[in-house]
């Protein structure tokens, strides 16, 4: 059996904003945008043109991991506190773990500078402008052999 798992972040009509930030932030490109507009509309459930325009569902590709978004379908409720859940980083390099760093910092909060600990040669914590936390961690390079 194979299970494949991946974040799904839910923002409050933000979100659009939120992909194409973390597409610059992380390296990624966005696969698909869909909002509550481009699907049937329930004649139960009338939408307004501001609830068509939110985001239903996207996909953002970074490297082989997917990230997930949505808005909060209007008039449920929505509590941004994002660290109940983290999205770890592994980049490769030193460099670019620096970059991905300071974009996700722009606008937000360094809970942990990127620093060498005993588990990686650079290892941080920050909480995005979104109010998503993210740990960015260097790998040790495994010996050859």
């Amino acid at each position: 059996m194979s299970i494949r798992l991946n974040p799904y972040l839910v923002f409050n009509g933000n979100t659009r904003e939120a992909v194409y930030f973390y597409e610059k932030a992380l390296r990624g490109n966005v696969v698909g945008i869909m909002t509550f507009g481009d699907v049937p509309e329930d004649p139960n459930h009338p939408l307004t043109d501001e609830m068509k325009s939110l985001v239903m569902h996207a996909h953002l590709k970074v490297g082989n991991a997917d990230l997930m978004f949505s808005d909060t379908f209007p008039g449920t409720a929505h509590q941004a506190d994002g660290d109940t859940v983290q999205i770890a980083i592994h980049p490769t390099e030193e460099s670019i773990a620096r970059e991905i760093f300071a974009a996700l910092e722009d606008g937000g909060q360094v809970v942990m500078p990127l620093q060498k600990t005993d588990w990686s040669p650079l290892y941080g914590i920050v909480k995005d402008k979104f109010g998503v936390t993210f740990q960015v961690n260097v790998a040790e390079e495994q010996p050859q052999g």
